[in-house]
């Protein structure tokens, strides 16, 4: 019976998953270690108010558990060498450099922690990849640990996440479904239960699935795939309606009542961000690539193109409708994160939007709950279009929504943030710079309410 438990990596993955599992099992300890002592720091806030991931409930759950059955630290070695089972969630970013890159995965973290793992161990551990990762990278990892360790046995196990950004605190609570996927030997096998009867603690056991590794790990990549397909889907559907005059949310009202096709992620916008859909893809198709499979690559590869579409249409848009000139014109951004509820800005459209109107010499006034002004300025200095001083004078973070609008030519709506619909629109309206443009990135506003104030709205696809 598993007694205590060690996470690598007290990221948005790590930090929530073990703070539910020490939360519904208080019979386990959980250690979280990572080496950012900054943000460990941030995780034993005693006020939880610094909490270095926002999800709604999740202050909450860590306020529960901490000091009792859950801890954060920096004492990786220690906590592997106390722990029967080990949980990888670390970043597996996109290559950057060499074969592969800016499509597959780079996993030099992975690789440092199976590493770490195999040179500390000194009795049988359980190693769970919660990472999302390629294909058979459990082979990789099990060679590392069998070939470099102290002559101690190990199973390695898939465990990917299905957690979105904003609720993941109830994704984990309510799970549709928990993947497990290990050896199909008797070892392997009473590795998968041991994990299966954690989550057992919270969850019925027909949603807890089992299968080979390989089919484990290459379900996440799926998932994401067939969810990012959705949203470029209707987001093509957008462009056509836009052209023809019909409404996208109409029509995704009316497919989306169809049993077969479902109504989830049929909500056309500006484009899909985050840290899975797009790192994701791309490591599918350059593992279809590297098998041969060219048709099935360029498949998926479309659903990205058709995401960066989005957004430079978008930001065409603004410039078209400002006369083909923002120099030194206000744009009043309305978020910055990738999606509400959540401080995570990691492929955010904002990003991509404002860069591109920054080229144009826009000033870009931001406002957001959640997103602090450092995190705004790294995101846009990341994409090295400019220097940091350069983007510094296009870029201002404000901390109020009312002061980001205040003269401002136009507004977008980047950020489907709930405080954005009951805005004092009429003080919006009267501060702007007239004719005053709306553009709702995320067709979150009541449109008829701000024509009727006298802006001008442009939604996606209507």
């Amino acid at each position: 019976m598993i007694k205590k438990i060690c996470c690598i990596g007290a990221g948005y993955v790590g930090g929530p998953t073990m703070a539910v599992i020490a939360a519904k099992c208080p019979d386990i300890e959980v250690t979280v270690v990572d080496i950012n002592q900054q943000r460990i720091d941030a995780w034993n806030d005693p006020s939880f108010e610094q909490l270095p991931i926002y999800e709604p409930g999740l202050k909450e759950l860590v306020a529960e558990s901490r000091g009792k059955n859950l801890f954060f630290s920096t004492e990786v070695e220690k906590a592997i060498d106390e722990s029967q089972m080990i949980f990888i969630s670390v970043n597996t970013p996109t290559k950057d450099y060499g074969v592969g890159e800016g499509m597959a995965a780079n996993l030099k973290y992975v690789e440092a922690c199976a590493r770490t793992i195999a040179r500390v161990a000194k009795d049988d551990k359980i190693v769970v990849e919660k990472s999302t990762v390629p294909v058979r990278t459990a082979a990789t990892v099990k060679s590392i640990l069998e070939h470099t360790g102290n002559q101690v046995h190990f199973q390695v196990l898939s465990n990917p996440e299905f957690l979105a950004e904003g609720t993941a605190v109830e994704d984990l609570l309510q799970a549709d479904r928990v993947l497990i996927g290990g050896e199909e030997t008797p070892e392997g096998q009473a590795a998968i239960q041991s994990l299966v009867d954690i989550y057992a603690h919270w969850l019925p056991r027909d949603r807890i699935l089992t299968t080979n590794v390989w089919s484990s790990e290459l379900s996440k990549l799926a998932a994401n795939a067939f969810l990012a397909q959705r949203v470029s889907s209707i987001n093509a559907m957008s462009e056509i309606c836009e052209a023809t005059h019909a409404d996208v949310r109409e029509v995704a009202r009316a497919i989306g009542m169809d049993s077969r096709i479902g109504a989830k992620f049929l909500q056309a916008s500006v484009g899909f961000g985050g840290s899975c859909f797009q790192k994701d893809i791309l490591n599918l198709v350059y593992i279809a690539r590297h098998y041969g499979l060219t048709e099935v690559g360029d498949y998926w590869e479309q659903v990205i193109k058709m995401n960066n579409h989005q957004r430079d249409r978008f930001a065409r848009k603004i410039l078209a409708s400002l006369f083909n000139n923002v120099a030194d014109k206000k744009v009043a951004f309305l978020g910055w994160a990738f999606k509400k509820d959540t401080n995570d800005t990691r492929e955010s459209s904002a990003i991509y939007v404002a860069d591109f109107l920054i080229r144009e010499r826009a000033q870009i006034h931001v406002y957001d709950p959640k997103v602090p002004a450092e995190q705004m300025a790294s995101d846009l200095n990341a994409l090295s279009s400019r220097s940091s001083d350069e983007n510094a004078a296009h870029l201002t973070a404000c901390d109020d929504v009312y002061a980001a609008c205040d003269g401002a030519h136009a507004i977008a709506v980047m950020t489907e943030w709930d405080q954005f619909r009951d805005l004092d629109w009429e003080r919006i309206y009267q501060s702007m710079t007239k004719p005053p443009l709306i553009f709702d990135g995320r067709n979150l506003l009541d449109r008829q309410k701000l024509i009727s104030l006298g802006f001008t709205y442009c939604g996606i696809g209507t």
